[in-house]
């Protein structure tokens, strides 16, 4: 065993002993960690206030710093759930997370087409797998992900993802794999997170997005294109703490000659979700680091 998979193993058992408290144990050490965060280590103070000023020019200071302070507690709730992932029985979590919609992936599979799900880092995205055990078609499952720097954090995040039997595509590894997975299956089902910041050599697609100019991947739309996929979207809210209603959505973008048309539907409709519930969103990238070229 190397020192990579001990630190692992270690960092797994502890973890698994926390993971054992009640959830609602588990929000007072939430409640705990958010104050150590928010106001003692101020943890992207600067980068959360300046995304929420950007975002919400119509509101004042006192409603961006509740924001914020919203923002912190369900960041601190997000870390305590993915740990709960190691023991937390169908059950809960069956009473826990609603989802609707799912009528729309199986026709799509009785179609023999894949199913391209769309979904943001918002509410809690580690839970969102939950969809697979909801559906009856269909049973091939996928996700992408970005393999974390850590390789002890990526090979515990990995452990705690195996609760359901998602297949883990790494995102270099994407294209080729999903295109294989369609010589080999009529139909199957990937998960696409498609709100980061595209990479420096990649700014090549431009929106407005949330009052700001913002770059956006195409991938997810490139890959569905040649393989006939069906675009759908997930609409998350959270009617109270530890509880996420997750409403599968069609999608039909307005043929205005636009290309990629399906990601910039994604865009307006994530963007719609978060301004119902913005403290569910991820603040703490810099999305809005780079600047749009000129003509």
């Amino acid at each position: 065993m190397n020192t990579v998979s001990i630190k692992a193993s270690i960092a797994l058992a502890i973890l698994k002993m926390i993971a054992h408290l009640p959830l609602g144990v588990l929000y007072l050490l939430s409640d705990a960690l958010c104050f150590f965060v928010q106001y003692v280590i101020r943890y992207r103070r600067s980068v959360i206030f300046m995304n929420l000023r950007k975002s919400f020019p119509e509101k004042d200071e006192t409603e961006i710093k509740q924001i914020a302070g919203k923002f912190y507690h369900h960041l601190c709730d997000i870390f305590v759930e993915t740990v709960k992932m190691l023991h937390l029985s169908d059950e809960e979590m069956l009473r826990r997370v609603t989802v609707t919609g799912m009528s729309m992936m199986e026709d799509a599979a009785a179609d023999g087409r894949p199913v391209f799900l769309f979904i943001g880092h918002y509410g809690n995205w580690e839970w969102v797998q939950e969809v697979t055990r909801r559906i009856k078609a269909p049973t091939l499952y996928g996700e992408i992900y970005n393999p974390l720097k850590s390789k002890v954090f990526d090979h515990v995040m990995m452990k705690i993802r195996n609760r359901y039997p998602t297949i883990l595509i790494p995102k270099k590894q994407a294209p080729r794999t999903i295109l294989g997975m369609k010589r080999d299956n009529d139909s199957y089902l990937i998960g696409f997170i498609a709100d980061q910041r595209p990479t420096r050599h990649s700014l090549h697609h431009w929106t407005t997005f949330l009052h700001q100019d913002t770059p956006y991947m195409v991938g997810a739309e490139e890959i569905g294109n040649h393989v006939n996929a069906k675009y759908l979207y997930l609409d998350v809210e959270q009617p109270r703490r530890g509880h996420y209603v997750m409403a599968i959505k069609d999608m039909a973008p307005v043929d205005n000659g636009e290309s990629y048309p399906y990601t910039r539907l994604y865009l307006s409709m994530l963007e719609e979700n978060i301004r119902r519930q913005p403290e569910l969103w991820l603040w703490t990238h810099k999305r809005w680091k780079h600047k749009r070229p000129s003509a």
